[in-house]
C-alpha cells in the first residue's frame, strides 16, 4: 500500500490509557492504519498487544484518549457496535465451535440477512484445505486449519479491518508456513492489524511495525527497512 501524506488513517488510536482493574497497561499507545496496509504490533509478552486490540473492541475499554474508524469515534460504543461497523478479530484462541462443522462454522459467521452460499464460496475459495475438510469437526482439524477457519470466518462476517492476535501460537514450523499463506490471503480483501510474537513471520507480512514496551510505543516504521535479527528491534523482544 502506498499512502499519501493528506490520506486519513482507516483506523487510528490516540493516547489510549487502558487498564485491568487497578493495573495499568496501556499508556499513552498511538498507532494509525491505512486501508488496504498489514501492520504489526510486535513487544515481549505483557507489555500490552493484546491489550491494544481488546481496546479497540471495546472489551477492555480505555479510560483516556480516542480510537476513531473512518473518522467515527469508537471509544464509548458497544462491542457489537464495534464489530458492527466491520472490525473483526481473530483471538489468540480461535474460538472455532469444536463440535459443529467447518462448513457450520463458516454459515454462522455469515451475518443476519447476509448471503450464506456467498460466503461460503469467499471462504472456500480462499482456503481451499477448508472446502476438502468442510463435513470434518471444527474440533477435528490441525491448529493451523483451526486458524485458517478463524481468520475464513472473520472474512464472511464482511469485515473491513481484521484484528489479528498471535495466530502462530503452539503451531509446528510447518503449520506456520501455511497460516502466514492464510494471512496473505485475508490481506487481499481486508486491512489486518496483526499481534505477533514470531518476528520473521510478523515482519514478512506486515507493510509497517509498532514496537510496544511498558504499554507504549517506543518504536515504529517499515517492516521493509529492518530485519528480524537487527538489534533495534531485537532488545525489545528479549526476556
Amino acid at each position: 500500500m502506498t499512502d499519501t501524506p493528506d490520506e486519513e488513517p482507516l483506523l487510528s488510536v490516540d493516547g489510549i490509557q487502558s487498564y485491568y482493574g487497578d493495573s495499568h497497561v496501556l499508556e499513552g499507545v498511538d498507532l494509525e492504519v491505512y486501508e488496504g496496509e498489514v501492520v504489526a504490533l510486535i513487544g515481549r509478552n505483557g507489555v500490552g498487544k493484546t491489550t491494544t486490540l481488546r481496546s479497540i473492541l471495546q472489551l477492555t475499554p480505555p479510560r483516556e484518549g480516542s480510537i476513531r474508524y473512518r473518522g467515527e469515534e469508537l471509544v464509548g460504543l458497544g462491542t457489537h457496535e464495534v464489530a458492527a461497523r466491520g472490525i473483526g478479530w481473530v483471538p489468540e484462541d480461535r474460538r472455532v465451535f469444536s463440535q459443529l462443522s467447518v462448513a457450520e462454522n463458516v454459515r454462522a459467521a455469515v451475518p443476519e440477512g447476509g448471503d450464506v452460499d456467498a460466503g461460503m464460496r469467499r471462504a472456500f475459495d480462499r482456503f481451499p484445505d477448508l472446502e476438502d475438510r468442510q463435513a470434518a469437526n471444527a474440533g477435528d482439524l490441525s491448529g493451523g486449519q483451526q486458524q485458517m477457519l478463524a481468520v475464513a470466518r472473520g472474512l464472511v462476517g464482511d469485515n473491513d479491518v481484521l484484528l489479528v492476535d498471535e495466530p502462530s501460537e503452539g503451531l509446528a514450523p510447518m503449520i506456520v508456513e501455511a497460516v502466514a499463506d492464510a494471512l496473505s490471503e485475508a490481506a487481499e480483501e481486508a486491512t489486518l492489524l496483526l499481534v505477533e510474537q514470531n518476528l520473521p513471520l510478523a515482519l514478512d507480512l506486515a507493510d509497517r511495525f509498532y514496537v510496544l514496551d511498558h504499554g507504549t510505543v517506543v518504536d515504529s516504521g517499515d517492516a521493509d527497512a529492518v530485519s528480524a535479527d537487527s538489534d533495534r528491534l531485537r532488545r525489545y523482544l528479549s526476556a
